[in-house]
């Protein structure tokens, strides 16, 4: 059992990397997009484009690769 735990610990150390560079893309996406709203609700449909952004470019990358 103590090896369960412990292969569970490395797991989550190797998922935390990339939840951070996904955590460091929202923020600039959500930076970027609600300083260019010019209104409310232009700053909410940016912040959830900053939040689904890695999927518009992983489309528009499978797009492009014909994929």
């Amino acid at each position: 059992m103590k090896a369960e735990k412990t292969h569970c610990k490395t797991n989550f150390a190797n998922t935390c990397k990339g939840g951070a560079i996904y955590a460091f893309g929202l923020m600039g996406a959500a930076f970027y997009y609600i300083s260019t709203a010019t209104s409310f609700w232009g700053g909410v449909i940016g912040f959830v484009k900053a939040i689904f952004w890695p999927v518009f470019l992983i489309y528009q990358l499978m797009k492009y690769l014909g994929m």
